[in-house]
């Protein structure tokens, strides 16, 4: 970052980005960040048995089956209503038991650094009264199990950091549309995941909220597709990429103007105290060609 460069993009932590953003600075830089964040996922009242099973499949394939959590686009956090939760929570432990027979089944975490800071997130006696599943941590193997947090306190640091490991809290809600209000009153987050059928709530969603995207009935599958922008918005990121969206990102449309020698309009300059030449550029300013032609032409409009 000492050097000139055209464009930076940085993925990475928010921590990070100020660093490369301030950098980047003294140059006048332009910077594309993408900073990962809180992922929420809304999980509606499946009334099939079969749907709520994929949507659980589809959950612990986007939060334990991928780098064991470790990844921007992650599910952070479940949003259900309160009824509903018993039911999610016995369906997320009876799949993770049947999908993963044996610790090495799942990602061990990056480092002790991040080892120590998960594990400092449940040290929290709050926190570590909230979790009906898992907990268990092997220094040796820097592993942690599965996790399941049911309404850890919105205060607690595994609500207000991106949790970025195999902890998995689940916050209850009165009735499902009140996720919309919880997740809009959050800094924006780089993906919104929603499991439902209802058409009503997916248009809410949408219009109601600000991610840099949104995925209905599945998770992290969007990041593989190159038809679509990636990237973030707010303390989420800025920038798009991906298949032609980074062609275009590190492109500079540059625009060419040409002209010809033939036709010269003096209104153009000074001086300006004829009441003529001021109302010719009154209509180029207003982009009234039409007016500007007759007037040109000695007619009034």
């Amino acid at each position: 970052m000492e050097h000139r460069w055209d464009k930076v993009l940085f993925t990475g932590g928010a921590r990070v980005g100020r660093i490369i953003m301030t950098k980047a600075a003294k140059y006048l830089t332009p910077v594309a960040l993408e900073l990962g964040s809180k992922c929420p996922c809304i999980v509606d009242w499946l009334d099939s048995k079969r749907d709520s099973q994929v949507a659980v499949n589809r959950i612990i394939g986007a939060k334990w089956s991928t780098c064991a959590g470790q990844a921007c686009i992650a599910i952070d956090y479940i949003l259900v209503e309160e009824q509903f939760a018993p039911i999610l929570i016995e369906l997320l432990k009876s799949t993770l038991e049947r999908l993963f027979t044996k610790p090495e089944d799942m990602a061990r975490i990056l480092n002790e650094r991040q080892f120590n800071r998960l594990c400092g997130l449940l040290e929290d006696h709050k926190v570590s009264r909230s979790i009906v599943h898992g907990g268990d941590v092997d220094p040796k193997t820097l592993s942690i199990e599965p996790t399941i947090l049911l309404n850890p306190p919105l205060d607690s640091d595994v609500m207000t950091e991106e949790i970025f490991g195999p902890l998995l809290p689940i916050i209850t809600v009165k009735k499902i549309e009140d996720s919309i209000e919880f997740v809009s009153s959050r800094p924006k987050p780089l993906a919104i995941y929603a499991f439902t059928t209802s058409e009503a709530l997916k248009q809410r969603i949408v219009r109601e909220t600000s991610s840099g995207s949104v995925t209905f009935n599945d998770a992290i599958v969007q990041y593989g597709l190159e038809s679509i922008p990636f990237g973030g918005v707010g303390q989420s990121g800025f920038g798009q990429y991906h298949g032609k969206y980074s062609f275009e990102m590190f492109s500079h449309k540059k625009a060419v103007f040409r002209r010809s020698f033939l036709l010269e309009f003096m209104f153009r300059y000074p001086p300006w105290n004829d009441d003529s030449k001021l109302a010719l550029l009154r209509h180029v300013f207003r982009y009234d060609y039409v007016s500007l032609f007759l007037a040109l032409l000695g007619l009034r409009r």
